[in-house]
């Protein structure tokens, strides 16, 4: 498995982790009343679930699976997937600190802007890799 696979792969569980945690303890407080305030992390909760666990194990499993580019050449511009993880955990931690503090929209924009750029990076970089079906 590619070194940038298996730090996605990480990753994305150590947010299934926290998400699964963050998720524990708004479901406890349901039937056990902590504190209302818990509740403001139900944001924050949906993006590191979906956008930190999910998406970045989707990237990072076709980052190892699709097709090689030729023979000898097998991963091409890894900067860009590189670049991509990079830019979709920064998003991902500036949208969940400003969904739990409330903050900014501009904040949660950029937080956005920076997931978009992630998987742009990505689909520039894996696209030369797609190939369509029987070739």
């Amino acid at each position: 498995m590619p070194r940038l696979s298996v730090w996605m792969v990480r990753t994305a569980l150590l947010y299934l982790g926290v998400g699964f945690t963050i998720g524990g303890l708004l479901l406890f407080n349901k039937g056990v009343y902590i504190d209302a305030a818990i509740w403001r992390l139900r944001p924050v909760h949906a993006e590191i679930a979906l956008i930190g666990w999910t998406l970045q194990l989707a990237l990072g499993v076709a980052f190892w699976i699709l097709p090689r580019l030729t023979r000898t050449e097998r991963y091409g511009r890894t900067w860009l997937a590189w670049s991509g993880y990079g830019l979709l955990n920064a998003g991902v931690l500036l949208l969940a600190a400003a969904r739990w503090n409330n903050g900014p929209a501009e904040l949660t924009l950029a937080g956005r802007v920076l997931e978009l750029l992630a998987v742009a990076a990505f689909a520039v970089y894996l696209w030369p890799r797609v190939k369509p079906f029987g070739k």
